[in-house]
């Protein structure tokens, strides 16, 4: 973990003097626009350079620059800046995401926010979170009703067709639905302030350092069908089991 939370202390050198500055924004390209700034790539530079000296044999997922060694036993998962979205309009709801897997399997993960100096990360059985220098350990929180339940997703253009349709289906079912957050979502919902995640066409970058903050919070994350979540696409996260029971219920329907 000690590597994990260097590697973030760098990225978030690299990435803080362009929040907010007016950096310049590219398009990866497709039909949909897919933005990517300097800070993306160099922060993902930053992070590869450390780990191509500390860990030669290991695997990297990384979003900028593709997989390098994905047969490798272990393999460290990278989105430099996971929400460019809100990163190039200003808000503080993207983050830096680290994670690592042995055989496929989620080891460890961490999210970190350095503007707002916020920072969640698993342990072995457990999940913390720090603030401005002090340290705990957070949960989610029970709620095993869709009516109470308070659901995040990261933007309404995540879902189209049949998708768009069973994501409706959710969102009637709940107390209250808010738009926005990406990882800090996920995060949110580890510390308990929200009950409830659903996105779709996720990379598996987007989710694999999330599965051990979710799980060791205790919380529950899968495919919209309560399947295996790591390879992304449609995720389904929830603070409560049997809350994620009755979405999967919704959401299959």
């Amino acid at each position: 973990m000690a590597t994990a939370h260097a590697l973030a202390d760098r990225a978030g050198a690299v990435i803080l003097p362009h929040f907010r500055s007016g950096c310049a924004v590219d398009h990866k390209g497709g039909d949909a626009f897919d933005p990517v700034t300097v800070a993306d790539r160099d922060a993902e530079t930053a992070i590869r350079e450390t780990l191509a000296s500390a860990y030669p044999s290991y695997g990297i997922i990384g979003e900028e620059f593709g997989t390098l060694r994905p047969d490798a036993e272990y393999c460290w998962v990278i989105d430099p800046i996971d929400g460019t979205r809100a990163f190039i309009v200003g808000q503080p709801l993207w983050g830096t995401l680290i994670g690592l897997t042995r055989a496929g399997a989620p080891l460890l993960g961490l999210m970190d926010q350095p503007f707002t100096g916020e920072r969640f990360w698993s342990g072995e059985s457990e999940t913390f979170f720090r603030h401005e220098r002090a340290t705990r350990t957070i949960g989610t929180r029970p709620c095993p009703a869709l009516g109470e339940a308070l659901l995040g997703a990261s933007s309404p253009d995540l879902f189209a067709g049949e998708d768009e349709r069973r994501f409706a289906a959710l969102s009637r079912a709940v107390r209250l639905r808010r738009f926005g957050g990406d990882c800090y979502n996920y995060c949110l919902l580890a510390l308990g302030q929200i009950d409830l995640v659903a996105e779709a066409g996720l990379k598996p970058f987007d989710i694999l350092p999330l599965i051990p903050i979710i799980e060791r919070a205790g919380g529950v994350v899968s495919s919209w069908e309560g399947g295996d979540p790591r390879q992304g696409g449609r995720i389904l996260a929830a603070g409560d089991p049997r809350l994620h029971a009755a979405a999967v219920e919704v959401l299959t329907g």
